[in-house]
């Protein structure tokens, strides 16, 4: 057995019925990477026959002024299981690449080492944690522990297996807000890649993505990928807006009466959060007024989606917080999940984190994935394979991983 490159339509071909297949071992998927300024190629281990045994899209850069490192994006398409051949493979694998001037390889293989039940919090694992095993084994060096976002690919995801999925499966909450969001008459449309700088402005500070690449990801993905808006009626919004604001204006006025009666800080408290609320909501319908009068098409939400095969991978969502009481991320999420039923098996709602406390940063994400009722998995996580230790130790020491994988976040 050796390993060598191959051309792209011999990976597509087996990358597309093995079982790890994703979108990020495609050769659209390496298309968007060149504009983040790496390069590709195929490389596959074959027997005497030249039957392919396992491979993978390798996306390499260069760092500094002789390294390179690559990147498998969601693991080698190989049988983790199989510990003979993971050990040829890595053999191979660093004689191909030591020669190459290659650094190290950095994998992060999309296996579920568990199911976690969050209301416990806990992980129940199963034998693909021996992975984990066979992996350090041969030289790889896990990194983590990756609870909050830390590395290129979450840890822990959150799936929804679409055929089995309907509207009693949302906890109560999600359904509540639902009703609600329904009942104001929002409307969830397709949309093209035309109203794309609209979705941008509901998600431009969430990631360090710019608009422009997200333009690449169309242009890699134009065939696989959806654009979703959600638009709010105006009209039933106000009427809306206007029950709330008579209900909180006599609650008001019975906080005053507590107040001349008895006067704590705690009454104090909840007049001053009421007066806050009534000047919010007299805002909301000064604007929904004016919104009404010129006719005016408002989007709320919007979402990008890539297809591939039976899955269905959220990219990316979000909405107006202005207004947060039309609760259009739920109804979007909702329409989303209705959308792709028939058609496809999962719906990938990206990640989450493995921190389920209220003290969490993402506490609130993790909330509202959750309200879905969703499969959560904890994945076996990222890996280093250091292939030339000279190069590593140097880009390790002038400070170049540190700035090549520390995330940048918006601020």
């Amino acid at each position: 057995m050796y390993l060598k490159k191959i051309d792209e339509p011999s990976f597509t071909t087996f990358a597309s019925t093995h079982p790890l297949r994703s979108y990020h071992q495609s050769a659209s998927y390496a298309q968007y990477m060149q504009n983040k300024g790496f390069k590709h190629h195929y490389i596959a281990l074959v027997d005497d026959n030249n039957r392919i045994l396992a491979a993978s899209l390798i996306l390499y850069k260069k760092l500094g002024f002789f390294s390179k490192y690559g990147y498998a994006p969601k693991g080698f398409l190989i049988d983790y299981t199989n510990q003979q051949l993971v050990k040829t493979f890595t053999q191979e694998l660093k004689k191909f690449y030591f020669a190459r001037n290659f650094a190290f390889m950095k994998i992060n293989p999309e296996i579920s080492i568990g199911e976690i039940i969050p209301e416990d919090n806990k992980v129940i694992y199963n034998q693909n944690s021996l992975i984990i095993d066979t992996l350090q084994n041969n030289g790889y060096h896990r990194v983590g522990p990756n609870y909050k976002f830390e590395t290129l690919q979450p840890r822990f995801n959150a799936i929804i297996p679409l055929k089995y999925f309907n509207f009693t499966l949302l906890n109560k909450p999600f359904k509540t807000k639902i009703r609600k969001s329904t009942r104001l008459g929002l409307q969830f449309t397709k949309v093209s890649k035309e109203e794309l700088p609209i979705i941008y402005e509901f998600v431009k500070n969430k990631k360090n993505r710019t608009f422009d690449d997200y333009v690449n990801y169309y242009n890699a993905f134009s065939k696989n990928m959806d654009f979703f808006l959600v638009s709010v009626d105006f009209e039933k919004y106000l009427i809306l807006l206007r029950e709330e604001y008579e209900k909180e204006l006599k609650r008001n006025e019975q906080l005053v009466e507590k107040m001349l009666a008895k006067n704590t800080t705690n009454i104090l408290n909840q007049k001053l959060n009421s007066d806050y609320l009534l000047e919010s909501l007299k805002n909301d319908i000064i604007i929904a007024t004016k919104s009404l009068a010129q006719n005016k098409t408002k989007y709320v939400a919007g979402a990008i989606t890539i297809r591939y095969q039976n899955r269905v991978s959220i990219i990316t969502s979000g909405y107006d917080l202005n207004y947060k009481r039309l609760y259009s991320n739920h109804f979007l999420h909702y329409e989303l999940l209705k959308y792709y039923q028939k058609d496809f098996d999962f719906l990938d709602l990206n990640g989450i984190t493995g921190d389920f406390s209220k003290e969490n940063p993402y506490y609130g994400l993790n909330k509202f994935k959750l309200g879905m009722h969703p499969k959560c998995f904890e994945y076996i996580g990222e890996f280093d394979y250091i292939i030339n230790p000279g190069l590593y130790k140097g880009l390790l020491n002038n400070g170049l991983l540190q700035k090549e994988f520390t995330k940048k976040q918006k601020k």
